[in-house]
């Protein structure tokens, strides 16, 4: 696989643990490339997460995470066609069911708790006055399911998936009846989860993926 100059320069500092990056002058001289090039090739690695770039404090390496450079990509597919969306939802909902048994099993107590916490926000934003729309909860109970698989593709797509669903709206959808139905599931799946009743978390799933469904039909 080719790198840019500066991919290959990050890959090998991020080997070697080296302190401070040069300034980009002395840097794109150390890579035999010009300054107009080497911000370019900067550019992209910023895109795609794998640097932090601000005035004065210079160019930060940072911990490798899939969830930029599948957002960008996502982001401009939904644009292009709000279909690839739809196409989206179908992929984040095989990931889960796949890896639901796998990722209850590897639940510690301190998650539980904060699955009991998070339905416990959650009821309260939709019984309180005004009613509030628990969208943070939502989003939060789900990837926090996942979060010990410590695989950062699946994290990576599921974390996109959320940020793609706050991009088309869905996170403002305020039918109170709906949400309502919606965190009856979430409170019986994160029991199964907690209790690692795979079955009955699949199937808990499958009636959530399913009421959404409708939503999206409308």
């Amino acid at each position: 696989m080719d790198h840019s100059e500066f991919f290959t320069y990050l890959l090998r500092y991020s080997e070697t643990e080296q302190g401070k990056f040069p300034a980009l002058k002395d840097l794109s001289s150390e890579l035999g490339i010009s300054t107009a090039k080497l911000r370019e090739q900067v550019s992209v690695a910023k895109a795609l997460g794998l640097v932090d770039v601000r005035p004065r404090l210079g160019i930060r390496p940072l911990p490798y995470s899939f969830t930029p450079a599948v957002d960008a990509s996502l982001c401009y597919a939904i644009q292009r066609d709000a279909a690839y969306f739809e196409d989206f939802v179908d992929l984040r909902r095989y990931l889960e069911y796949a890896y639901f048994p796998r990722a209850v099993d590897l639940l510690q107590e301190s998650d539980h708790e904060e699955l009991r916490k998070l339905v416990l926000s959650a009821w309260e934003k939709l019984r309180g006055s005004p009613t509030r729309i628990p969208h943070e909860e939502h989003r939060q109970l789900h990837l926090t399911i996942y979060n010990r698989l410590h695989n950062v593709f699946v994290t990576g797509l599921l974390e996109a998936y959320w940020d793609a669903y706050e991009a088309v709206g869905l996170n403002v959808y305020a039918d109170l009846d709906y949400l309502k139905q919606v965190w009856t599931y979430h409170e019986q799946l994160a029991e199964a989860a907690i209790i690692k009743d795979k079955s009955r978390g699949l199937d808990i799933l499958r009636e959530h993926f399913d009421l959404m469904d409708r939503l999206l039909a409308k």
